[in-house]
Protein backbone atom coordinates (compact mmCIF):
# COMPACT_ATOMS: atom_id res chain seq x y z
CA UNK A 1 0.00 0.00 0.00
CA UNK A 2 2.43 2.03 1.08
CA UNK A 3 4.88 2.04 -2.31
CA UNK A 4 1.24 2.69 -4.14
CA UNK A 5 0.69 6.19 -2.69
CA UNK A 6 4.18 6.41 -3.01
CA UNK A 7 4.62 6.17 -6.73
CA UNK A 8 0.91 8.04 -7.09
CA UNK A 9 2.52 10.65 -5.56
CA UNK A 10 5.82 10.62 -7.90
CA UNK A 11 3.40 10.55 -10.81
CA UNK A 12 1.19 13.61 -9.18
CA UNK A 13 3.81 15.69 -8.67
CA UNK A 14 6.51 14.83 -11.89
CA UNK A 15 3.08 15.72 -13.83
CA UNK A 16 3.29 19.28 -12.45
CA UNK A 17 7.41 19.43 -12.78
CA UNK A 18 6.70 18.84 -16.49
CA UNK A 19 4.34 21.45 -16.49
CA UNK A 20 6.59 23.71 -15.46
CA UNK A 21 8.67 22.50 -17.91
CA UNK A 22 6.57 22.83 -20.74
CA UNK A 23 5.96 26.45 -19.62
CA UNK A 24 9.63 27.29 -19.54
CA UNK A 25 10.89 25.70 -23.01
CA UNK A 26 7.67 27.43 -24.58
CA UNK A 27 9.16 30.71 -23.06
CA UNK A 28 12.72 29.79 -24.02
CA UNK A 29 11.28 29.02 -27.68
CA UNK A 30 8.81 32.13 -28.06
CA UNK A 31 12.73 34.22 -27.50
CA UNK A 32 14.11 32.10 -30.84
CA UNK A 33 11.02 31.99 -32.80
CA UNK A 34 10.51 35.29 -34.44
CA UNK A 35 6.46 34.31 -34.90
CA UNK A 36 5.76 33.33 -31.04
CA UNK A 37 8.06 36.55 -30.07
CA UNK A 38 5.57 39.14 -31.93
CA UNK A 39 3.11 37.38 -29.40
CA UNK A 40 5.36 36.78 -26.42
CA UNK A 41 6.79 40.66 -26.79
CA UNK A 42 3.17 42.43 -25.46
CA UNK A 43 4.81 40.46 -22.17
CA UNK A 44 7.58 42.80 -21.73
CA UNK A 45 5.97 45.65 -23.47
CA UNK A 46 3.47 45.83 -19.88
CA UNK A 47 5.36 46.65 -17.48
CA UNK A 48 8.14 49.78 -16.59
CA UNK A 49 11.20 49.01 -14.27
CA UNK A 50 9.71 49.11 -11.07
CA UNK A 51 6.73 46.84 -12.54
CA UNK A 52 4.10 49.26 -12.58
CA UNK A 53 1.70 48.67 -15.72
CA UNK A 54 1.74 50.72 -18.63
CA UNK A 55 -1.79 50.87 -19.07
CA UNK A 56 -4.42 48.15 -18.32
CA UNK A 57 -5.09 47.83 -22.02
CA UNK A 58 -1.44 46.63 -23.18
CA UNK A 59 -1.93 44.55 -19.69
CA UNK A 60 -5.06 42.92 -20.83
CA UNK A 61 -3.37 42.00 -24.36
CA UNK A 62 -0.71 40.63 -22.98
CA UNK A 63 -3.41 38.16 -21.52
CA UNK A 64 -4.58 37.19 -24.27
CA UNK A 65 -1.60 36.99 -26.75
CA UNK A 66 1.32 35.24 -24.73
CA UNK A 67 -0.65 34.27 -21.04
CA UNK A 68 -3.10 32.05 -22.53
CA UNK A 69 -1.72 30.62 -25.73
CA UNK A 70 1.02 29.55 -22.82
CA UNK A 71 -1.60 27.95 -20.77
CA UNK A 72 -3.24 25.94 -23.58
CA UNK A 73 0.42 24.64 -24.89
CA UNK A 74 0.91 23.61 -21.01
CA UNK A 75 -2.64 22.17 -20.87
CA UNK A 76 -2.30 20.17 -24.33
CA UNK A 77 1.34 18.67 -23.08
CA UNK A 78 -0.55 18.12 -19.90
CA UNK A 79 -2.88 15.79 -21.49
CA UNK A 80 -0.09 14.38 -23.83
CA UNK A 81 1.16 13.20 -20.20
CA UNK A 82 -1.77 11.64 -18.53
CA UNK A 83 -2.17 9.79 -22.14
CA UNK A 84 1.88 8.20 -21.72
CA UNK A 85 1.22 7.63 -17.62
CA UNK A 86 -2.31 5.32 -18.80
CA UNK A 87 -0.30 3.72 -21.18
CA UNK A 88 2.91 2.92 -19.13
CA UNK A 89 1.09 2.90 -15.79
CA UNK A 90 -2.64 2.75 -15.98
CA UNK A 91 -3.46 2.12 -12.34
CA UNK A 92 -1.91 5.46 -11.83
CA UNK A 93 -2.95 7.58 -14.39
CA UNK A 94 -5.69 9.73 -12.42
CA UNK A 95 -2.61 10.91 -10.68
CA UNK A 96 -1.39 12.80 -13.47
CA UNK A 97 -4.86 14.72 -13.80
CA UNK A 98 -3.19 16.75 -10.80
CA UNK A 99 -0.48 17.90 -13.47
CA UNK A 100 -3.41 18.81 -15.73
CA UNK A 101 -5.72 20.99 -12.57
CA UNK A 102 -2.32 22.50 -12.18
CA UNK A 103 -2.53 23.98 -15.63
CA UNK A 104 -6.16 25.08 -15.34
CA UNK A 105 -5.56 27.34 -12.92
CA UNK A 106 -3.04 29.07 -14.76
CA UNK A 107 -5.51 29.04 -17.58
CA UNK A 108 -8.27 30.44 -15.84
CA UNK A 109 -6.12 32.97 -13.95
CA UNK A 110 -4.71 34.26 -17.21
CA UNK A 111 -8.76 34.62 -18.49
CA UNK A 112 -9.99 36.88 -15.32
CA UNK A 113 -7.10 38.97 -15.87
CA UNK A 114 -7.53 39.45 -19.23
CA UNK A 115 -11.11 40.59 -18.68
CA UNK A 116 -9.77 43.38 -16.52
CA UNK A 117 -10.29 41.22 -12.74
CA UNK A 118 -7.74 43.61 -10.76
CA UNK A 119 -8.11 41.10 -8.16
CA UNK A 120 -6.92 38.40 -10.37
CA UNK A 121 -4.02 40.52 -11.24
CA UNK A 122 -2.87 40.93 -7.31
CA UNK A 123 -3.69 37.33 -6.31
CA UNK A 124 -2.08 35.14 -9.57
CA UNK A 125 0.19 37.71 -10.81
CA UNK A 126 2.87 37.52 -8.07
CA UNK A 127 6.29 37.77 -9.72
CA UNK A 128 5.29 41.29 -11.77
CA UNK A 129 3.48 42.92 -8.33
CA UNK A 130 5.34 46.51 -7.95
CA UNK A 131 6.95 47.59 -4.61
CA UNK A 132 10.20 47.36 -2.97
CA UNK A 133 12.03 44.37 -3.11
CA UNK A 134 12.62 42.31 0.24
CA UNK A 135 15.26 39.61 -0.89
CA UNK A 136 17.48 38.93 -3.04
CA UNK A 137 16.93 36.30 -6.52
CA UNK A 138 15.89 33.23 -4.82
CA UNK A 139 17.81 29.99 -5.80
CA UNK A 140 15.27 27.54 -6.49
CA UNK A 141 12.02 29.70 -6.75
CA UNK A 142 11.34 32.19 -8.96
CA UNK A 143 10.73 35.47 -6.79
CA UNK A 144 10.09 39.16 -8.48
CA UNK A 145 13.85 39.87 -7.99
CA UNK A 146 14.96 37.09 -10.35
CA UNK A 147 12.15 38.04 -12.59
CA UNK A 148 12.91 41.64 -12.90
CA UNK A 149 16.16 40.41 -14.53
CA UNK A 150 14.34 38.28 -17.36
CA UNK A 151 12.97 42.33 -18.01
CA UNK A 152 15.50 44.73 -17.74
CA UNK A 153 18.65 42.41 -17.21
CA UNK A 154 18.72 40.36 -20.24
CA UNK A 155 15.56 38.75 -22.15
CA UNK A 156 17.67 35.92 -23.07
CA UNK A 157 18.21 34.40 -19.70
CA UNK A 158 15.95 33.94 -16.58
CA UNK A 159 12.99 31.71 -18.12
CA UNK A 160 11.72 30.62 -15.41
CA UNK A 161 8.46 31.23 -14.46
CA UNK A 162 7.91 29.58 -11.16
CA UNK A 163 11.38 26.83 -10.43
CA UNK A 164 14.73 27.45 -11.49
CA UNK A 165 15.26 24.03 -12.38
CA UNK A 166 15.33 25.02 -16.15
CA UNK A 167 17.53 27.68 -16.09
CA UNK A 168 20.09 26.07 -14.34
CA UNK A 169 20.10 23.27 -16.75
CA UNK A 170 20.32 25.79 -19.31
CA UNK A 171 22.95 27.83 -18.33
CA UNK A 172 20.73 30.71 -18.16
CA UNK A 173 20.61 31.72 -14.16
CA UNK A 174 22.82 33.95 -14.43
CA UNK A 175 23.64 36.49 -17.19
CA UNK A 176 27.57 37.92 -17.40
CA UNK A 177 26.97 39.99 -20.66
CA UNK A 178 27.20 43.60 -19.81
CA UNK A 179 27.90 43.14 -16.21
CA UNK A 180 30.22 45.42 -14.92
CA UNK A 181 32.92 43.49 -12.79
CA UNK A 182 35.56 43.78 -10.53
CA UNK A 183 38.10 41.42 -9.68
CA UNK A 184 40.68 41.40 -7.04
CA UNK A 185 43.88 39.75 -6.86
CA UNK A 186 43.70 40.58 -10.85
CA UNK A 187 47.01 40.07 -11.13
CA UNK A 188 47.16 36.71 -9.97
CA UNK A 189 47.07 33.40 -11.71
CA UNK A 190 43.69 33.05 -11.34
CA UNK A 191 42.55 36.55 -11.73
CA UNK A 192 44.00 37.03 -14.77
CA UNK A 193 42.08 33.90 -15.77
CA UNK A 194 39.45 35.34 -14.46
CA UNK A 195 39.69 38.52 -16.47
CA UNK A 196 40.16 36.60 -19.60
CA UNK A 197 37.33 34.26 -19.02
CA UNK A 198 34.40 37.45 -18.27
CA UNK A 199 35.55 39.34 -21.58
CA UNK A 200 34.78 36.52 -23.08
CA UNK A 201 31.77 36.24 -21.82
CA UNK A 202 30.72 40.06 -23.12
CA UNK A 203 31.24 41.44 -19.16
CA UNK A 204 32.81 44.57 -18.48
CA UNK A 205 35.78 43.85 -16.58
CA UNK A 206 38.11 45.76 -14.06
CA UNK A 207 41.10 44.87 -12.70
CA UNK A 208 41.70 45.80 -9.04
CA UNK A 209 45.40 44.99 -8.66
CA UNK A 210 47.80 45.82 -5.98
CA UNK A 211 50.58 46.23 -8.95
CA UNK A 212 50.88 49.35 -10.12
CA UNK A 213 51.39 48.74 -14.11
CA UNK A 214 48.26 47.91 -15.78
CA UNK A 215 47.07 44.72 -17.06
CA UNK A 216 47.24 43.41 -20.69
CA UNK A 217 46.31 40.51 -21.81
CA UNK A 218 46.44 38.05 -24.81
CA UNK A 219 42.70 37.75 -26.41
CA UNK A 220 42.46 35.79 -29.81
CA UNK A 221 46.01 36.95 -30.29
CA UNK A 222 45.75 40.50 -30.27
CA UNK A 223 47.01 42.68 -26.77
CA UNK A 224 43.75 43.37 -24.58
CA UNK A 225 44.15 46.38 -22.04
CA UNK A 226 41.91 45.90 -18.85
CA UNK A 227 41.09 48.83 -16.74
CA UNK A 228 43.41 48.58 -13.79
CA UNK A 229 42.71 50.02 -10.43
CA UNK A 230 45.39 50.40 -7.60
CA UNK A 231 44.98 49.16 -4.18
CA UNK A 232 46.58 47.82 -1.17
CA UNK A 233 45.01 46.37 1.48
CA UNK A 234 44.09 48.74 4.61
CA UNK A 235 43.18 51.26 2.08
CA UNK A 236 39.40 49.63 0.91
CA UNK A 237 37.46 52.95 1.42
CA UNK A 238 39.43 54.35 -1.65
CA UNK A 239 37.49 51.81 -3.79
CA UNK A 240 33.97 53.15 -2.46
CA UNK A 241 33.52 54.96 -5.51
CA UNK A 242 34.32 52.07 -7.72
CA UNK A 243 32.51 49.49 -5.99
CA UNK A 244 28.92 52.00 -6.52
CA UNK A 245 29.40 51.29 -10.40
CA UNK A 246 30.08 47.48 -10.48
CA UNK A 247 27.57 44.78 -10.28
CA UNK A 248 29.50 41.77 -9.15
CA UNK A 249 33.09 41.92 -7.04
CA UNK A 250 34.88 38.69 -7.01
CA UNK A 251 37.42 38.84 -4.01
CA UNK A 252 40.47 36.70 -5.00
CA UNK A 253 43.18 38.53 -3.42
CA UNK A 254 45.00 36.36 -0.76
CA UNK A 255 48.72 35.41 0.60
CA UNK A 256 49.88 31.85 1.83
CA UNK A 257 52.88 32.53 4.37
CA UNK A 258 52.90 28.52 4.48
CA UNK A 259 55.08 27.32 7.63
CA UNK A 260 55.50 30.38 9.93
CA UNK A 261 53.70 31.04 12.86
CA UNK A 262 55.32 34.14 14.11
CA UNK A 263 52.82 36.97 15.42
CA UNK A 264 53.82 39.30 12.08
CA UNK A 265 52.47 36.39 10.16
CA UNK A 266 49.35 35.86 12.13
CA UNK A 267 48.81 39.32 11.78
CA UNK A 268 49.60 39.78 7.68
CA UNK A 269 47.20 36.68 7.20
CA UNK A 270 44.19 37.49 8.98
CA UNK A 271 44.57 41.04 7.15
CA UNK A 272 44.70 40.14 4.12
CA UNK A 273 42.43 36.56 4.05
CA UNK A 274 40.09 38.32 6.04
CA UNK A 275 39.80 41.31 7.06
CA UNK A 276 40.19 43.40 3.37
CA UNK A 277 37.70 41.03 1.96
CA UNK A 278 35.00 41.23 5.23
CA UNK A 279 35.39 45.31 4.69
CA UNK A 280 35.66 45.34 1.02
CA UNK A 281 32.35 43.54 1.28
CA UNK A 282 30.76 45.33 3.96
CA UNK A 283 31.70 48.76 1.81
CA UNK A 284 29.97 46.61 -1.71
CA UNK A 285 27.03 46.26 0.71
CA UNK A 286 26.36 49.31 1.47
CA UNK A 287 26.01 50.09 -2.45
CA UNK A 288 23.07 48.35 -2.54
CA UNK A 289 20.38 50.51 -2.32
CA UNK A 290 17.67 50.27 -5.53
CA UNK A 291 15.07 47.13 -6.56
CA UNK A 292 17.71 47.08 -9.75
CA UNK A 293 21.07 46.53 -6.87
CA UNK A 294 19.40 43.60 -5.42
CA UNK A 295 18.61 41.93 -8.21
CA UNK A 296 22.16 42.77 -10.24
CA UNK A 297 24.56 42.78 -7.46
CA UNK A 298 26.77 40.04 -6.38
CA UNK A 299 29.79 38.92 -3.99
CA UNK A 300 31.56 36.26 -5.13
CA UNK A 301 34.33 35.03 -2.59
CA UNK A 302 37.20 32.87 -2.48
CA UNK A 303 37.87 30.88 0.45
CA UNK A 304 39.62 27.89 -0.64
CA UNK A 305 38.61 24.45 0.31
CA UNK A 306 40.60 24.94 3.38
CA UNK A 307 37.45 25.77 4.86
CA UNK A 308 37.25 22.18 5.49
CA UNK A 309 40.06 20.36 4.15
CA UNK A 310 44.08 20.50 5.19
CA UNK A 311 46.45 22.98 3.01
CA UNK A 312 49.17 21.84 4.96
CA UNK A 313 49.78 25.49 5.66
CA UNK A 314 48.16 26.24 9.35
CA UNK A 315 47.76 30.31 8.96
CA UNK A 316 46.72 29.81 5.44
CA UNK A 317 43.80 27.38 6.63
CA UNK A 318 42.86 29.50 10.10
CA UNK A 319 42.57 32.40 8.10
CA UNK A 320 40.57 30.67 5.08
CA UNK A 321 38.42 29.13 7.46
CA UNK A 322 37.54 32.53 9.36
CA UNK A 323 36.37 33.85 6.23
CA UNK A 324 34.72 31.08 5.22
CA UNK A 325 32.57 31.04 8.51
CA UNK A 326 31.80 35.28 8.10
CA UNK A 327 30.69 34.88 4.96
CA UNK A 328 28.05 32.18 6.15
CA UNK A 329 27.38 34.37 8.89
CA UNK A 330 27.01 37.23 7.06
CA UNK A 331 24.89 36.21 3.71
CA UNK A 332 21.92 34.90 5.64
CA UNK A 333 21.59 38.93 6.12
CA UNK A 334 22.98 40.13 3.12
CA UNK A 335 20.96 42.20 0.67
CA UNK A 336 22.24 40.42 -3.01
CA UNK A 337 23.69 37.35 -3.60
CA UNK A 338 26.98 36.20 -2.11
CA UNK A 339 28.77 33.12 -4.00
CA UNK A 340 31.55 31.22 -2.38
CA UNK A 341 34.27 29.76 -4.27
CA UNK A 342 35.58 26.74 -2.87
CA UNK A 343 38.44 25.94 -4.77
CA UNK A 344 41.00 22.95 -4.71
CA UNK A 345 45.11 23.70 -5.51
CA UNK A 346 45.47 25.16 -8.80
CA UNK A 347 48.94 26.39 -9.84
CA UNK A 348 49.73 29.73 -8.97
CA UNK A 349 52.44 31.61 -7.15
CA UNK A 350 50.82 30.90 -3.92
CA UNK A 351 50.72 27.19 -4.97
CA UNK A 352 53.33 26.40 -7.73
CA UNK A 353 52.72 22.34 -6.90
CA UNK A 354 49.01 22.60 -7.75
CA UNK A 355 47.67 19.83 -10.11
CA UNK A 356 44.89 21.87 -11.80
CA UNK A 357 45.69 25.21 -14.07
CA UNK A 358 43.78 28.35 -13.07
CA UNK A 359 42.08 29.03 -16.61
CA UNK A 360 40.70 25.78 -16.27
CA UNK A 361 39.12 26.64 -12.79
CA UNK A 362 37.98 30.26 -13.87
CA UNK A 363 36.16 27.98 -16.79
CA UNK A 364 34.69 25.76 -13.92
CA UNK A 365 33.69 28.56 -12.09
CA UNK A 366 31.69 30.72 -14.54
CA UNK A 367 29.94 27.68 -15.79
CA UNK A 368 28.45 27.00 -12.22
CA UNK A 369 27.81 30.65 -11.65
CA UNK A 370 25.88 30.26 -14.68
CA UNK A 371 23.69 27.44 -13.43
CA UNK A 372 23.36 29.80 -10.12
CA UNK A 373 25.10 28.15 -7.57
CA UNK A 374 25.84 29.91 -4.67
CA UNK A 375 28.84 27.35 -3.26
CA UNK A 376 30.80 26.58 -6.09
CA UNK A 377 32.72 23.83 -5.76
CA UNK A 378 36.24 23.09 -8.25
CA UNK A 379 38.38 20.47 -6.59
CA UNK A 380 39.53 17.05 -7.45
CA UNK A 381 39.05 16.25 -4.19
CA UNK A 382 35.94 14.43 -3.99
CA UNK A 383 35.26 14.63 -0.17
CA UNK A 384 34.94 18.20 -0.58
CA UNK A 385 31.69 17.79 -2.49
CA UNK A 386 30.44 15.61 0.57
CA UNK A 387 32.15 17.25 3.62
CA UNK A 388 31.79 21.24 2.45
CA UNK A 389 27.60 21.26 2.04
CA UNK A 390 27.56 19.06 5.35
CA UNK A 391 29.75 22.25 7.10
CA UNK A 392 27.76 24.94 5.67
CA UNK A 393 24.11 23.64 6.39
CA UNK A 394 25.76 23.12 9.75
CA UNK A 395 27.38 26.37 10.06
CA UNK A 396 24.06 28.03 8.64
CA UNK A 397 21.83 26.75 11.00
CA UNK A 398 23.83 27.12 14.04
CA UNK A 399 24.49 30.65 13.00
CA UNK A 400 21.13 31.30 12.13
CA UNK A 401 19.55 30.42 15.30
CA UNK A 402 22.41 31.59 17.57
CA UNK A 403 22.62 34.87 15.99
CA UNK A 404 20.69 37.43 15.32
CA UNK A 405 21.03 40.68 12.53
CA UNK A 406 19.58 44.34 13.96
CA UNK A 407 21.17 46.65 11.67
CA UNK A 408 19.43 49.72 13.87
CA UNK A 409 20.65 48.42 17.30
CA UNK A 410 21.31 51.30 19.31
CA UNK A 411 24.38 49.34 20.73
CA UNK A 412 26.42 49.50 17.52
CA UNK A 413 26.21 52.91 14.72
CA UNK A 414 28.11 53.71 12.03
CA UNK A 415 30.67 55.60 14.41
CA UNK A 416 31.39 52.76 16.20
CA UNK A 417 32.01 50.93 12.89
CA UNK A 418 34.24 53.46 11.48
CA UNK A 419 36.51 52.79 14.80
CA UNK A 420 36.42 49.23 14.71
CA UNK A 421 37.69 49.55 11.11
CA UNK A 422 40.54 51.64 12.02
CA UNK A 423 41.47 49.66 14.90
CA UNK A 424 41.58 46.39 12.72
CA UNK A 425 43.51 48.06 10.33
CA UNK A 426 46.00 49.49 12.78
Amino acid sequence: MLSFYLTATAWGLGSILFAELVRDIYHMVSHRWSWLYRQHVWHHRVFRRDYSVVSDTVYRKSQWRNDLPESLVMLLFGFFGWWICFQLAPDFHWATAIGILYTLVFLFSCIARGIGSQWAAEATDLTHAPGIFTESPSRWFVNRTYHWRHHFDNDNAYYCGTLTFFDKLMSTALSLKGKKIAVTGASGTLGRSLLLRLHSCGAKVIALSSKSESITLKVNGNDVNFKTVNWQVGQETELKEVLEKIDILILNHGINVYGERTPEAIAKSYEINVFSSWRLMELFFDTVRTNKDMALKEVWVNTSEAEVNPAFSPLYELSKRTLGDLVTLRRLDAPCVVRKLILGPFKSNLNPVGVMSGDWVAKQIIALAKRDFRNIIVTINPLTYLLFPIKEFCSSVYFRFFSKYNNLSPSVDKSELSELNIKVKG
